[in-house]
Formats: structure tokens, sequence, C-alpha cells
């Protein structure tokens, strides 16, 4: 017994180590490698950078999320706002994995949370071409 709680031991501390490095390697999209100009002159998350209330190394990781979704619209061109929902939800549903984060940090995405991360949401779908619904581009959101 004492060896298969030893080997199972040891698998979950590999398992922990090849999940931190797989993430550890995913590359960040830097705002400049963008190539469509309005998303590259624009501050993102300003109204929360702004607000000592949200842990700056937390709202770095939500404006990472939305450069990648930025990168991935650029990527992908959507041809729909149906397949730009399907990426804005991807996005959203990343952000509602913070939460947790969030509250460790005596924070929460809370109502100014909430409404600059939908501005953003917004300035990015207008950027790409799209006149879409805020409430739906942020549909899955826990925020």
């Amino acid at each position: 017994m004492k060896k298969i709680l030893y080997i199972l031991s040891i698998f979950a501390i590999v398992s922990c180590n090849l999940s931190d490095n797989q993430n550890s390697n995913s590359k960040m999209i830097e705002q400049t490698e963008l190539t469509n100009p309005k998303i590259k002159g624009y501050s993102f998350l300003d109204c929360m950078y702004q607000d000592s209330y949200f842990p700056t190394f937390l709202v770095d990781k939500c404006k990472n999320i939305l450069l990648a979704l930025c990168h991935k619209i650029e990527t992908n061109d959507p041809a729909t706002l149906d397949h730009l929902y399907v990426l804005t939800h991807a996005a959203t549903e990343e952000i509602n994995k913070l939460e947790d984060e969030f509250f460790n940090y005596d924070s929460e995405i809370e109502t100014v949370a909430r409404e600059c991360l939908a501005k953003n949401f917004e300035f990015i779908a207008n950027a790409y071409g799209f006149k879409a619904d805020i409430e739906e581009l942020i549909a899955p959101r826990y925020w």
C-alpha cells in the first residue's frame, strides 16, 4: 500500500511540474506584435490599473487574455459575429478562472472591473470592425 501511495505522490508531483512548465512556456502576446493600429495604441484596462484595489499582476493577467484574444481575431479572421463570440466567450472564461486569485488578494472582479472589462471587449470588437452586443461578448462571465 505504501508503494502505491509513493508512486501516486510521485505521479502527482511530476504532473504538476509538467503543467507548470507548459503554462510558463506559453508565449505571451506583446501589444506591439498585433497588426491593428487601434489595438496597438490602446491602453488596455486603464481603469483597473488606476485603482489600487486591483493587484497589478492580476490586471496584467487579464490584459494578457485580452491581447491573446486580439491575436486570435487577427489569426482566425472571424467572418461573423457568431465566430467572434466564440473567441470572446473563451477569453471571458479565462478571466472567470482568475476570480479566486482576485479573492486571495482581497480583491474581486466587481462593478468597476466588470465595466472596465466590458468596455475593453467592446473596444476590441469595434477595432476589428464588429458591432457587437456587449452583453453577448462576455455572456459566460461570472463577474
